[in-house]
């Protein structure tokens, strides 16, 4: 992460813990290889365990089948 883009996320206000929360598990998710809706569909649902969802992409799982098995 630059610079810059560190500053500005200290800049952002978050109403609660929870978006906060919810907003890392997102960019984890992507940074795992979701694409943007999936991964906010996943990092939305408290049930699905953020480290197996990113294991299932690591070992080669397709992202389909990845969020048929997680959801």
């Amino acid at each position: 992460m630059s610079t810059m883009a560190a500053a500005e996320l200290q800049d952002l206000e978050f109403d609660t813990e929870a978006e906060r929360v919810l907003l890392w598990r997102e960019e984890e998710l992507e940074r795992a290889g979701y694409d943007r809706d999936t991964a906010r569909q996943l990092a939305e649902s408290t049930s699905v365990d953020l480290h197996f969802a990113t294991e299932l992409l690591r070992r080669g799982c397709p992202e389909s089948t990845a969020l048929q098995i997680l959801l």
